[in-house]
């Protein structure tokens, strides 16, 4: 490089899949010389990996990078991701940011921190999002016990308050046969259990003969990693052999995570969801059925215009009688660039605010009923770090456990009787 900087600091913000994008574009710097520090050290150059599902988080980007030239005034910053390639003209006036790469561009960062002239005002590289199509295969290495794979990237679903697809393009994986080597180098790390991630992962293999059915099949004979999670597909993409075949793995954990968004067909119209409620109540019952010990979580939007109270009061006592284990509830945020945007029927904001509370709520009872079932039983737990002599990591059907022990546990694998329920967490005793 030009310069003389070498300590650099990194920020993810946003989902599993954005983690193993960040990680993966350290590592290149890593393998360059530089010094990784915390974002909350004083650094040469920050990097933060944005993301830009709500306004709130928008609202947090802006925040977190003024914070960075705080801590030090002379650092050269770069904005990737999501809010990057959307709204890029909106970061280029922020004070201090030098660099903004688009969703294709970020994984060129080093290559182009080198040629840009940081002159103090911002460079604004960036692909039209119509012309990505390449995919960047990436993984998570900084905790140690587990990684997120990523192996699926963008969406060709055009769900109407969803700014994914104008934010990472159509829907892309790589093959088989070169996941499973990717695979294989997050094996090689240490760690202990993969999270198959990506924006829409049943999706995986569109366009080829490969299906993600295929892949989970091949990545269950992979040696060096003892358990396998899948993170959120989409209701209408688990299909009855994938379902089976998580039933029969000893690597792929009994937990999965189905969004939902609403219990109104009539929000799900509205919302072009690609299946009705019934869809999804027929895949919770055949998941509970193969594996009755499944943790099933559910994302949930409330607020979204035209939805009623008697629309979401749909959705509340729907979600109140599905044996799943906790909800992620997201409260309807505009996004300018979407449909809904100009949907009539807007939801005021105090309504939104009462309906997600109500949720939240619900979520903790669904949570703790879930946890009860498992009370004095043994779970296999893979522990994760120690806080305060305190152990801490997760059973296969990802209950949040913590018990007495010592640090060399950590990314070990143990088996653990579930004694007291305290909400969030069970206490353990190995």
């Amino acid at each position: 490089m030009s310069t003389p900087a070498k300590r650099i600091a990194f920020h993810t913000m946003g989902c599993k899949l954005n983690f193993s994008e960040t990680s993966t574009i350290s590592r290149d710097f890593i393998r360059h010389g530089f010094e990784l520090v915390d974002y909350q050290e004083k650094a040469d150059i920050y990097v933060l990996n944005t993301c830009s599902v709500t306004d709130k988080a928008d609202k947090e980007a802006r925040k977190l990078i003024r914070q960075a030239k705080r801590r030090n005034p002379n650092s050269s910053l770069a904005v990737i991701g999501c809010y990057a390639q959307l709204n890029p003209k909106e970061i280029e006036n922020i004070e201090g940011v030098d660099i903004i790469l688009g969703a294709e561009e970020k994984f060129n960062l080093l290559k182009i921190l080198d040629e840009v002239d940081l002159n103090g005002s911002a460079t604004i590289i960036q692909s039209n999002i119509d012309h990505v199509h390449k995919f960047t295969p990436s993984y998570s290495s900084g905790e140690r016990t587990r990684a997120f794979l990523k192996v699926q990237d963008g969406c060709d679903y055009s769900c109407s308050f969803c700014t994914i697809p104008f934010a990472r393009g159509v829907s892309r994986s790589d093959t088989i046969e070169n996941t499973i080597s990717v695979a294989q180098q997050v094996a090689e790390t240490g760690a202990r259990e993969i999270v198959i991630t990506g924006v829409n992962i049943g999706d995986f293999g569109k366009g080829t003969q490969e299906t993600f059915f295929d892949l989970i099949q091949q990545l269950d004979d992979l040696d060096g990693i003892d358990r396998i999670r899948i993170s959120s597909i989409e209701p209408n993409l688990l299909t009855d052999e994938i379902i089976k075949f998580c039933a029969d793995s000893k690597k792929i954990m009994p937990h999965f995570h189905i969004p939902l968004q609403s219990g109104s067909d009539k929000i799900l119209s509205a919302m072009r969801r690609r299946y009705k409620r019934e869809l999804y109540e027929d895949r919770v019952k055949k998941i509970k059925n193969l594996i009755p010990n499944a943790c099933i979580g559910v994302d949930v939007i409330v607020g979204f215009p035209g939805e009623t109270d008697d629309d979401f009061l749909d959705t509340y006592i729907f979600l109140n009688e599905l044996d799943i284990s906790y909800l992620h509830v997201f409260t309807y945020s505009e996004r300018i660039n979407t449909d809904a945007y100009i949907f009539d029927e807007p939801v005021s904001k105090k309504n939104r605010a009462k309906r997600s509370k109500m949720l939240h709520i619900l979520s903790d009872k669904k949570r703790r009923q879930f946890y009860d079932q498992f009370l004095d039983t043994n779970r296999k737990v893979l522990f994760e770090n120690i806080k305060n002599g305190k152990l801490f990591g997760h059973t296969d059907n990802y209950i949040q456990i913590q018990t007495e022990g010592n640090k060399n546990l950590v990314n070990s694998i143990h088996s653990v009787r579930l004694a007291l329920n305290k909400g969030a967490v069970v206490e353990g005793e190995l």
